[in-house]
């Protein structure tokens, strides 16, 4: 009935191994449940190989640290990955996918284990990341992990190591000034700049900083963007000077947004024809303000331009129609979502129910139903386009979408998705309470545990037992625990 993951390196959804690499509830249970050896590779495997589809939004590393602790597995298997010599070899892009999930994970069992009285010396996960952070390519990572963790004397021996990776020149002296400046935490870097132990490593910092400020003001002075004075005319033909260099450089949203401080009524003619221009990129640019203002002509000339064979021009079509907010725009998507397979120029009719699923009515709920059915055929559980659909479908209540919003929940790689999911089976699905939610309680998204916690059935006897769990672990987020305390509390 319906497209699976076409995802390879993630396991079939009924396995233990996809169970952890999809983050689920039900892949803790299991794995506490299945014979150890059994349950330390599948981790092992996972936190090696990680398995996010984007590292930027997906959570696993307290998901993967609470299982360690559970089934009490050693740190040996992330030293030796941590320190394989196949580490030197990356590029710091790659060593960012290939070690962050580990350091993450040792980042939590370091707090754990500070947690539980133990001293920082005896800390191990915490002497694991520091020596990483003196020697492996991913080294800012792991300073980063220090850096909310680790104590005063901790970080700064860790100093001198780390500028030691910079060598004494003009360009090392940039990229010093580069990390501490993209630093998560500056922390550290304080630390080593305050270090009355090595004035010269102070000093050195000190010039870094006077350098980042220095390049900062270049930067402000040497704008290569528009400046006061330009015309409509200028800004557009600034977006496709951009869009005609190489490498290309994509200018339509600031561009649009400069069209916002200088475009009046009469330069509407110019918007109206660059909109239908050959220009791609001043094309762009004059569609997305014309949107922006809810021009009376605009929704013709995106229909228009969604059917263009050049993507740039196609793709702002669409984004510039999903951010209006007019009725008339509602009202031209249901035309959209109604119109015949087929008949509409692709995307329209998908960024058309995106805007029934976000802004419509109960009127609405069969179209964004039959969106989000044909969705999860065409392109499987893990299309981008299911998201604001499975919102919709938990907005407008539609309970016949339960069907699809389990297969969705089941399936899907992404644990975003699948947090988004459950909220809108919660709205959606009488049994989700007594089903779904009791493994989400387990999960590895914050969002979905806290809508566990806030309707979980209790008649299960291991809901009020997770529930006490997570109100006294201290590295769970404060929205789960407000919910575990309002479910826990006795009745006034």
């Amino acid at each position: 009935m319906f497209v699976d993951s076409v995802d390879s390196d993630i396991a079939p959804s009924g396995t233990l191994l996809g169970l952890l690499q999809r983050g689920r509830g039900d892949g803790t249970l299991h794995a506490l449940a299945a014979p150890r050896a059994e349950a330390l590779s599948a981790l092992r495997h996972c936190v090696l190989h990680d398995p996010r589809r984007d590292w930027q939004i997906e959570h696993r590393s307290l998901y993967y640290a609470r299982l360690h602790r559970e089934l009490d597995a050693g740190l040996d298997d992330i030293a030796a990955h941590l320190f394989d010599p196949a580490d030197l070899l990356c590029t710091p892009e790659e060593a960012e996918v290939r070690t962050g999930l580990a350091l993450s994970v040792l980042g939590h069992l370091a707090s754990y284990a500070a947690a539980q009285g133990g001293s920082w010396q005896q800390n191990a996960p915490l002497r694991l990341l520091r020596r990483y952070a003196t020697t492996g390519t991913n080294w800012q990572w792991a300073l980063d992990e220090l850096a909310v963790r680790d104590d005063d004397a901790g970080l700064r021996p860790l100093g001198p190591a780390v500028l030691a990776r910079f060598p004494r020149t003009p360009e090392g002296d940039a990229e010093l000034a580069e990390a501490a400046r993209d630093a998560f935490e500056p922390r550290p870097w304080r630390l080593w700049a305050e270090d009355s132990a090595h004035p010269e490593q102070a000093d050195r910092l000190r010039r870094a900083q006077e350098r980042r400020s220095f390049d900062r003001w270049q930067r402000q002075l040497r704008t290569p963007g528009p400046r006061p004075g330009w015309s409509v005319r200028e800004i557009l033909e600034w977006a496709q000077d951009g869009y005609d260099e190489h490498p290309r450089q994509y200018r339509e949203a600031p561009a649009a947004r400069c069209l916002s401080a200088v475009a009046g009524p009469e330069d509407r003619p110019l918007l109206l024809a660059a909109a239908r221009g050959p220009q791609e990129a001043a094309r762009a640019a004059a569609l997305r303000h014309l949107s922006d203002r809810n021009d009376p002509d605009v929704l013709d000339l995106v229909e228009e331009a969604a059917a263009d064979p050049c993507e740039t021009v196609a793709r702002v079509a669409l984004s510039s129609f999903a951010r209006m907010r007019s009725r008339a725009a509602l009202e031209r998507a249901r035309r959209w979502a109604a119109a015949p397979e087929g008949t509409l120029p692709p995307g329209l009719a998908a960024v058309a129910a995106e805007m029934l699923a976000c802004r419509g009515g109960e009127q609405d709920a069969d179209a964004v139903l039959a969106a989000l059915r044909r969705t999860i055929r065409l392109e499987g559980p893990d299309s981008a386009a299911l998201w604001p659909l499975v919102d919709g479908a938990g907005r407008l209540s539609i309970s016949c979408a339960a069907p699809v919003l389990r297969h969705i929940y089941r399936e899907t790689a992404s644990s975003q998705l699948r947090g988004r999911t459950a909220s809108s089976l919660a709205a959606t699905d009488p049994s989700f309470p007594a089903g779904f939610a009791i493994e989400c309680l387990w999960d590895c998204e914050e969002s979905t545990r806290q809508v566990a916690a806030e309707c979980a059935a209790t008649g299960d006897a291991r809901v009020v037992e997770r529930l006490r769990r997570l109100a006294a672990d201290p590295a769970e987020e404060a929205g789960v625990q407000t919910a575990v305390r309002g479910r826990l509390a006795p009745p006034a």
